[in-house]
Formats: structure tokens, sequence, C-alpha cells
């Protein structure tokens, strides 16, 4: 029993929703980030053009955020028939994602957030040190239009995105 309360206590100390996440509603902050190829991406460029999906996920390779990678993968055509430009974000350097998206033939953009920024900009929660996996649905004129957070339901985080978009 104490090692319940203990555990209990360490995961309401350590698994805490931030305070500053964004939620639905919302305005999405603005942002640059290297992607997998090198080059500047800046948020603001494609705000106004087209929904948006962004999702954190906390690492490339490893087997939930490389099942999750693949199933936007192959849900790739039907983000496209909405519209949607898809962008996942992790702290992995550009290195990693471009090792990443070749090893796994991903057709969307990947963010490198080594210095955590966009993280917090979210403000994505972690769960104990581990950084949290959320998605973001977010319309043309740049408001959050749906939230989705489960650290190991990968294929929801897809199937939620395409419902929102499609109520859009």
């Amino acid at each position: 029993m104490k090692y319940i309360i203990m555990f209990s206590l360490s995961f309401l100390l350590f698994a805490n929703k931030s305070k500053s996440q964004i939620k639905v509603g919302d305005k999405v902050p603005v942002f640059q980030l290297k992607d997998q190829d090198g080059a500047t991406f800046d948020l603001a460029t494609v705000l106004g053009k087209q929904p948006l999906v962004i999702y954190f996920y906390p690492k490339d390779e490893t087997s939930v955020c490389t099942k999750e990678a693949c199933s936007f993968r192959d849900s790739y055509e039907k983000f496209t028939k909405y519209g949607a430009k898809v962008i996942g974000i992790s702290s992995d350097g550009v290195a990693s994602h471009k090792k990443f998206a070749t090893h796994h033939n991903l057709n969307f953009t990947l963010l490198s957030d080594s210095d955590g920024k966009a993280r917090k900009l979210f403000g994505v929660p972690k769960t104990f040190v581990i950084p949290g996996r959320v998605t973001y649905v977010i319309d043309k004129n740049g408001v959050v239009v749906h939230e989705f957070n489960s650290l190991k339901d990968s294929d929801k985080h897809v199937t939620e995105a395409l419902a929102a978009l499609a109520k859009m």
C-alpha cells in the first residue's frame, strides 16, 4: 500500500498537464524550426493557406513513434484530400529526422525541436521524463480546432485528426 501511494504521488508530480497547454479555440503559436532537410520551416508561411496537423512525438525510431509516423504516412492521401499539411515534431536532430524519414518513406515534414522551444510554446506535457505525444488540428485561420493527447494510442492520433478535418 505504501508503494502504491508513493507511486501515485510521484505520478501526480511528474505527469502534469501543462498549465500553458494550448487548447481548442486558441491561436496556434508561431515558430521556426529546421526540417529533415536542414531548411528553416516558418509556420507563419503556411498559416492562412491550409489546415495543419501538427503532432508532437517523443523520439525517432522507437516502436510507438515509428508506428505513429507510418500511420500518418499511410493516411497521407486522406490528409491531402482535406488540403491539410502534416507536420511531426520531436527533439531529435535534423540528421536523425532525415534518417527516420528515409528509412520509413515518410511523405510529410519532420521538424527538429532540439531545444524544446516549440514544445514549450504549445505546452505539451511530459509523463515522468518522456516527452508527450499530442496532435493538434489547426484550421486555415491558425485556430486549434482539435487536440488529442495519448502517449500510447498512436493510431488514434491519425483517426482523431482525420475526423476533426472532416468536420471542418
